[in-house]
């Protein structure tokens, strides 16, 4: 385990080596290792026009070395924050060329609209485990779990119930969270852990739970504490990606926005930080973004939601990227260790 972390140290090296050398993508979010200019389409939006989006993928694979990719499907024809109309679940053989299998729509929940899943296998049963966000029965945004099912085309959209919500407020003057979205969900150190976005007075920091059964969940530290903080290139926005064991620690990945940017609700780079025991941040990348489209539009150069996946000795990343046709579609990018 601790050689296969030197490697993957070893490799990611080599990516923040080539912000320095590469000269071919050099913006405000910072320079593109070459290696990342090469991508395999997973999925596209349903319509390639603006704003529409495939994006917010989630892997897991199981036992068998089958792939299972959950994601948020988005249309534009819809208010703003509202346009998350599916969660799709697709199938794969080998990770590349995936199907739907199963999906499920908003209106079946009811919800008015989703943000991003999270895919897991419960370690104890062996059953998968779905996760996702929303506002709540005309509620705020919420954190929302569906029943545990043998096999992900079984996921229902009646069991869906809200496991992570806005606490209340204990006086006139207190700020709570007002809402939570885009659940980061793993099991490791014997718990089920969740980063997640907290819209907190407008603003999305990064908040940590954690959960014995992965229903009942708890926040870990003061709940009004955000792990990161909004500085830097992430002065806007901070907000949890993925976060990658290592053998030696944790690779959390993260993405955010600046105030400089050109709409940074949706004008959204990736960085890289690292943690020991999951909720102490250290920042790796604090004075630009690692990785943003080498594919942009006139104004978005997004790369964001990234699922990172070890498949022998490489990395796999799936990762929602901006087009030039302002639509967003997921890809897979691949390094060697």
């Amino acid at each position: 385990m601790l050689l296969m972390s030197r490697r993957m140290l070893m490799g990611l090296s080599g990516v923040l080596g080539g912000v320095k050398r590469t000269q071919d993508v050099r913006t405000c979010h910072g320079n593109i290792p070459q290696k990342l200019e090469r991508y395999q389409v997973i999925l596209e939006p349903d319509k390639l026009q603006a704003d529409w989006w495939a994006g917010a993928p989630s892997v897991v694979r199981d036992p068998g070395g089958v792939f299972w990719l959950a994601c948020r499907m988005r249309t534009a024809d819809a208010p703003l924050g509202l346009r998350g109309y599916e969660i799709r679940i697709l199938r794969s053989n080998d990770g590349i060329r995936f199907e739907k299998v199963h999906s499920i729509r908003r209106d079946q929940v009811p919800i008015p609209g989703f943000e991003r899943p999270s895919l897991l296998i419960d370690p104890k049963s062996g059953k998968f485990k779905l996760y996702g966000c929303g506002p709540w029965k005309g509620g705020p945004w919420s954190i929302i779990r569906f029943e545990d099912a043998a096999d992900p085309t079984r996921f229902r959209a009646s069991s869906a119930e809200p496991v992570i919500r806005p606490r209340s407020k204990t006086g006139p003057r207190d700020l709570p969270v007002e809402g939570y979205k885009d659940p980061v969900v793993l099991f490791a150190e014997g718990a089920y852990h969740a980063y997640v976005i907290g819209q907190h007075r407008g603003l999305e920091r990064t908040y940590h739970f954690r959960s014995v059964d992965g229903i009942s969940w708890e926040p870990v530290g003061n709940p009004y504490h955000s792990i990161m903080d909004l500085n830097g290139w992430h002065d806007f926005f901070v907000r949890p990606a993925c976060v990658l064991p290592l053998g030696v620690g944790y690779l959390f990945v993260y993405e955010g926005s600046s105030t400089e940017w050109y709409d940074p609700i949706y004008n959204v780079a990736t960085g890289l930080a690292f943690t020991f025991d999951l909720h102490h941040i250290t920042d790796l990348t604090p004075g630009a973004p690692l990785f943003v489209s080498t594919t942009p539009s006139k104004h978005y150069r997004t790369w964001r939601y990234s699922h990172w996946v070890r498949v022998g000795d490489e990395l796999w990343v799936y990762a929602e990227v901006a087009r030039p046709d302002m639509a967003n579609e997921i890809r897979l990018f691949r390094m060697v260790l």
